[in-house]
């Protein structure tokens, strides 16, 4: 039987007094315990006593019992209890602006576990968001419109927010401070007008297939091995993203309207993710017989052309610059 805690958890940070590094932290964390795994669990008996807002459903094959732990919401039935569908790190610091690394994602891992009086570090991982928040020069909309396409993935762009969409698992940036006032969620004083990006990686459904192992448990979540294995996908997932660049003229090289018309097509190769992208869309559309054989070919010498102009035209954008510092800083100091 765990001691219940009482105590308001802090900040690994400022428990520990470390310097306010960039790190990555765990957001969103689904937990599965099953029968089997803890020997002579009960649920049903034993879960509603420390949950609230308890509901009773009854169904063909039994049982379900449902309730909240703060902003987690609990479910359970004579084989398991599942934790889900909340951020653990506003339920263990406060709010999901604070950085939560590996010692306190222990921390709120044995706090889980004291409160539901069950091992929850033996808990199966069902959904995890690994997350950063940026504090950036510019609007995140700015940095958001110079991410062009990512291979095997679903661009889709939203007013605040852009997503990559794959099986099981996805991409996210999105104005984080936005997204508190929307919810009239108090703002920490470090964000106050700031402008904040986040950047999260969403793993949905098989977790273990993704990452190469048989199985996720709660208590890997504050490995180092795994975090470092997890905090490396999280950086190689946006280094995977072709960047949008600038194209600057240069009038050394433009001599006529024939080089305008280059650069404009290099300018548009540049805007929608570079020349793989633009290769795509072309061969989209002509699987989709918008073009012919020879309008998709002559398309392609076109941008082949202009492509051959690149070398000292296309110049890396300012923001882009700036957020792949912030995101090779978040993983070097990890700890």
């Amino acid at each position: 039987m765990h001691l219940l805690r009482l105590k308001k958890a802090k900040p690994y940070s400022k428990l520990f007094n470390v310097p306010n590094l960039v790190t990555l932290m765990f957001d969103s964390v689904n937990f599965r315990l099953t029968r089997s795994d803890y020997n002579g669990a009960d649920f049903l008996s034993e879960v509603p006593c420390y949950i609230t807002d308890i509901s009773e459903h009854h169904y063909n094959n039994g049982i379900v019992i449902t309730g909240c732990l703060d902003n987690l919401k609990v479910s359970c039935n004579e084989y398991q209890i599942k934790i889900k569908d909340g951020s653990l790190c506003k339920w263990y610091l406060g709010d999901n602006l604070q950085t939560m690394g590996r010692k306190d994602t222990e921390r709120a891992v044995e706090k889980l576990s004291d409160l539901l009086h069950l091992p929850i570090g033996k808990a199966l991982i069902t959904r995890i968001d690994v997350s950063q928040n940026f504090i950036m020069q510019h609007p995140p909309k700015v940095y958001m419109n110079h991410l062009g396409a990512m291979k095997n993935a679903a661009r889709l762009e939203e007013p605040n927010s852009l997503y990559y969409r794959k099986q099981d698992c996805g991409l996210c940036f999105y104005d984080k401070a936005r997204e508190q006032r929307d919810k009239k969620e108090p703002l920490p004083e470090l964000f106050e007008n700031r402008n904040v990006l986040r950047y999260e990686q969403r793993y949905e459904r098989r977790i273990a297939k993704h990452l190469g192992v048989a199985e996720v448990r709660a208590s890997m979540l504050y490995d180092e091995a795994f975090y470092i294995d997890l905090l490396n996908r999280w950086r190689d997932a946006y280094t995977s993203i072709q960047k949008i660049n600038d194209v600057q003229l240069n009038f050394e090289i433009m001599r006529n309207k024939k080089d305008l018309n280059r650069m404009g097509v290099l300018a548009l190769v540049e805007n929608v993710g570079g020349l793989n992208a633009m290769m795509n869309q072309i061969a989209e559309a002509q699987q989709q017989g918008k073009l012919n054989k020879k309008q998709a070919y002559d398309l392609r010498q076109a941008v082949k052309d202009a492509c051959a102009l690149k070398d000292g035209l296309v110049v890396e954008n300012e923001a882009i610059a700036e957020l792949n510092k912030k995101v090779v800083e978040a993983v070097r100091f990890y700890r």
